[in-house]
C-alpha cells in the first residue's frame, strides 16, 4: 500500500514538473525560411542580400511587433516587403541608412511573411585576417516590442577583400596545399613552412605583394622538398635493387663453386 502511494505521488510530481516546464519554455521565435546572402564580396562593389521571415506570430501575445535591421554596408537602402498567406504583396516599406527600426509587423494587416532586402557598398577592411578570413556584417535583423526588449532573429556576415588581398590569399592557399602534399609524401619542408608563416603575417599586416612573393617561394620550396624526397627514395630503391642483384649473383657463384668439377664420363 505504501509503495502504491509512493508511485502515485511520483507521477503527480512528474506531471507538475512537465506542466511547469511547458509554461516556462518560450514560444518559437520568428524563423528564416529563405536567404540569398553572398558569402564574399569585393570592397567598393555594390551588393544585395535578401532574407525571408516566416512564423511571425508564434506567441499570441506578440501579434504586433517591430522589425529593426542593421548593416556595415555603406550607401545603404532597405526594402521590407509584406506578403499575405497567398503570397500576394500587401505592403512595402523603404528605408535608408545603416540601420532602421520601428517597422510594424501586425497580424491584423494579414501579413504572413516578410522579405527584408538590403543593398549597399561593401566597406573597406579595417583589419586583415587570414584564418579565419576577415568578415563584415552584411545584415542583422531584430524583433522587438515598442518600449520593450528586443532579440536578434539572425545575423549574416560575408568575407570582404580587395583584388590584391585576394591574389595574396590565393598564393598562400596554394603554398599551404603544396606543403601538405609534400608532407603527405614523406618530405619535411621546413623552409617552405617558415616562408608560409611569414606570408600569412605579411598578409595580415596588409603587405600583399610581400605575402604573395613569400607564398610563391614557399610553394617552390615545398615542391623541391618533395622532389628531393622522391629522388632519395629512388636512390634507396636503386641501391636496394643492386644489393639484391649482387646477392643473387653471389649466391649463384657460390652455389656453382660448391658443385665441384664435372665428371667427363657422366
Amino acid at each position: 500500500m505504501t509503495r502504491t502511494n509512493s508511485n502515485r505521488s511520483s507521477r503527480v510530481v512528474l506531471a507538475t514538473l512537465v506542466v511547469l516546464l511547458a509554461a516556462t519554455v518560450p514560444a518559437a521565435a520568428v524563423s528564416v525560411t529563405g536567404e540569398d546572402v553572398p558569402e564574399e564580396a569585393q570592397v567598393g562593389s555594390q551588393v544585395s542580400a535578401t532574407v525571408t521571415l516566416d512564423e511571425l506570430y508564434q506567441n499570441p501575445e506578440s501579434e504586433r511587433w517591430q522589425l529593426s535591421g542593421s548593416t556595415e554596408l555603406t550607401d545603404v537602402s532597405w526594402t521590407v516587403v509584406y506578403y499575405d498567406q497567398t503570397g500576394s504583396q500587401v505592403d512595402l516599406v523603404e528605408r535608408t541608412g545603416q540601420s532602421f527600426s520601428g517597422v510594424e509587423i501586425a497580424a491584423e494587416t494579414g501579413t504572413a511573411e516578410v522579405e527584408v532586402r538590403v543593398t549597399g557598398t561593401v566597406p573597406e577592411v579595417g583589419s586583415y585576417s587570414y584564418d579565419p578570413a576577415q568578415r563584415f556584417r552584411m545584415m542583422e535583423v531584430t524583433r522587438g516590442q515598442a518600449g520593450g526588449a528586443s532579440n536578434t532573429v539572425d545575423s549574416w556576415e560575408a568575407h570582404h577583400y580587395t583584388e590584391r588581398s585576394a591574389s595574396a590569399r590565393t598564393a598562400i592557399d596554394e603554398a599551404g596545399a603544396a606543403i601538405e602534399t609534400a608532407r603527405s609524401n614523406g618530405a619535411n619542408p621546413t623552409d617552405a613552412q617558415a616562408n608560409y608563416e611569414d606570408a600569412v603575417a605579411a598578409y595580415e599586416d596588409g603587405s600583399f605583394d610581400v605575402a604573395t612573393n613569400l607564398a610563391n617561394r614557399a610553394t617552390e620550396q615545398a615542391s623541391q622538398a618533395q622532389q628531393s624526397r622522391q629522388t632519395q627514395q629512388l636512390i634507396i630503391y636503386a641501391v636496394g635493387g643492386l644489393l639484391v642483384v649482387g646477392l643473387l649473383v653471389g649466391g649463384v657463384v657460390y652455389w656453382r663453386s660448391q658443385q665441384g668439377p664435372e665428371d667427363p664420363l657422366g
